[in-house]
């Protein structure tokens, strides 16, 4: 990775053009093996966009399809900003599978921003646009503010709180107008890709005919994830929106959903635990409470938070940005949160996950003897 910035990128480049394909082997088209899988498991499969003919009717490709229950599966679409010259932007995926490189990028989400440092931009502006406090507290929380530094070392510029409100196309690339506090700004770049959402793709299967009620952009649900309004129907991943829009999360889901349909209306869902990481350089990764978010719900804990960059799992990396924030329950000795960044922290935040969804207690994890060197090692310090 060292030797990527003094080339331009080119070897990043190829590699990503490389892992895109090999995606595609495996998400588009559902491979012959998987539908032979299917078939032996008497699952039938069909090819076409499907769209409801009735409240318990689904028409696929000119066949029309009927089912005590019906789930609802489908991914998700950029959603629409609405604002003046959105047609000029790329998404993520079009970037990710694109052969050109760009000087100057102007991007949102952190585990993107690097990716365009390292493929040779030379100015990469970062426009966010948080919506509420709680993006707000995790940006003051000590690993955002130690990845911000880390980005500007980079030379990622990085703007909170920052809306962009018009995008035009000038004789040096594009021209992104943003607003800061009713100030207006400039930003120029060659690229403008856009990672700011994506909203559930219902619109081609005609819900109203099967009387499904949607409200802002997702069905409604009772805690089963069946339909408020048409019982017949569940759904989850993006459909459902029930939990954090991450895979483990759409898997456990349908898991419950699949019980709940066969057995009649009995497991709930259980998001206790669930690790996000954004796949930034180096990674962050989050699970459990905030430190607002523990004062909300009352909780009484000690916390433990510090810039751990001179700790040997930094630096024999020589990487400049580690720390942590760990929050603990007076009494109890429970794990509320873990917020992290740093070498391994992609792993080593599983652990936390796992004591979070246990019960296992701080001294739990303080007795436990982790192998040596490695990042799960620094764990009974950061408590």
């Amino acid at each position: 990775m060292l030797g990527v910035d003094r080339i331009n990128g080119r070897f990043i480049r190829t590699a990503l053009v490389h892992r895109n394909f090999f995606k595609r082997t495996f998400t588009e088209p559902v491979p012959a093996m998987k539908e032979t899988f299917f078939a032996k498991k008497n699952i039938d499969t069909y090819h076409g966009r499907a769209h409801f003919y009735g409240s318990h009717l689904v028409e696929v490709g000119g066949e029309v399809l009927t089912g005590r229950f019906i789930l609802i599966g489908v991914g998700a679409v950029p959603m629409r900003l609405g604002i003046l010259g959105e047609e000029h932007l790329v998404t993520s995926t079009d970037f990710a599978q694109s052969t050109a490189k760009e000087n100057r990028f102007s991007w949102w989400r952190l585990h993107r921003r690097r990716l365009c440092s390292h493929c040779g931009s030379s100015r990469c502006t970062s426009n966010c646009d948080p919506e509420g406090e709680a993006h707000a507290d995790a940006v003051r929380s000590r690993p955002c503010q130690l990845a911000h530094g880390k980005f500007y070392q980079t030379g990622i510029d990085v703007r909170i709180r920052t809306r962009v409100t018009a995008i035009e196309k000038s004789n040096d690339g594009l021209a992104i107008r943003a607003s800061l506090n009713d100030r207006e700004e400039m930003f120029n770049a060659d690229l403008m890709v856009y990672v700011a959402g994506r909203v559930p793709d219902l619109e081609p299967l005609d819900l109203a005919v099967a009387g499904v009620v949607i409200e802002k952009g997702h069905l409604t649900l009772k805690e089963f994830l069946q339909g408020v309004s048409n019982p017949a129907i569940y759904a989850v991943g993006d459909a459902a929106s029930s939990g954090p829009p991450l895979t483990p999360v759409v898997s456990h889901d349908a898991k419950v959903v699949a019980a709940n349909m066969l057995n009649g209306n009995y497991q709930k869902l259980d998001y206790l635990g669930v690790p996000s990481v954004a796949f930034t350089i180096p990674p962050i990764a989050s699970v459990g409470l905030s430190e607002k978010q523990a004062h909300e719900n009352g909780l009484k804990f000690r916390m433990r938070s510090e810039n751990a960059a001179d700790w040997y799992t930094a630096r024999r990396v020589a990487e400049s940005a580690y720390g942590f924030k760990v929050l603990v329950e007076e009494g109890t000795d429970r794990i509320l949160g873990a917020h992290l960044i740093g070498p391994h922290v992609e792993e080593v935040i599983n652990i936390f996950a796992l004591s979070i969804r246990k019960g296992l207690t701080a001294e739990d994890l303080k007795t436990t003897m982790f192998a040596y060197p490695t990042g799960a090692s620094d764990i009974a310090s950061m408590i």
